[in-house]
């Protein structure tokens, strides 16, 4: 009996926000008719609100130089960058990532990424695993070394 009345109490509060937001969606849409006619009317541009999108943010280019203790170049290791990206009002911030590999000088160059507060984790076979957060700002291209520990032993 419980069970029923709470399901019905629900289906009811659902049935009158469908209903609500169809009546909301009408309104605008006679709203938007209305303004529409009266645009045409005059010639006046409308105002651009300003958008906060991650392509507005200045961008930088990364490269990643990784090397081993006696400083020779970790070659075919993994690069993870990742960065947040804004989401807006109403939702969480992303985090995006770019996945590279180093290269036979043991770099690994990342495209464009936004300025601000990025990680960079590295794991490669047979070194100790790696990750930092770096600041980059103020310059289109950016250089960061990144050095491996060897592994422990445990025995």
């Amino acid at each position: 009996m419980r069970r029923a009345a709470v399901l019905g109490t629900c289906l009811g509060l659902l049935s009158v926000g469908l209903l609500w937001t169809w009546t909301a969606a009408a309104s605008a849409q006679e709203q938007q008719e209305s303004t529409d006619s009266s645009s045409t009317l005059s010639n006046q541009p409308e105002p651009v609100a300003p958008s906060k999108k991650a392509s507005d943010r200045p961008t930088v280019r990364l490269r990643i130089q990784v090397k081993g203790d006696n400083d020779k170049p970790v070659v075919n290791a993994s690069v993870y960058v990742r960065y947040d990206i804004p989401a807006g009002l109403m939702r969480k911030d992303k985090l995006a990532e770019l996945d590279l590999k180093t290269n036979g000088d043991g770099s690994a160059r990342a495209p464009a990424v936004p300025q601000g507060k990025i990680l960079i984790q590295v794991i490669a076979p047979g070194w100790h695993s790696y990750g930092k957060w770096y600041d980059v700002s103020g310059k289109d291209e950016d250089s960061i070394d990144i050095k491996l520990e060897p592994p422990h032993h445990w025995y």
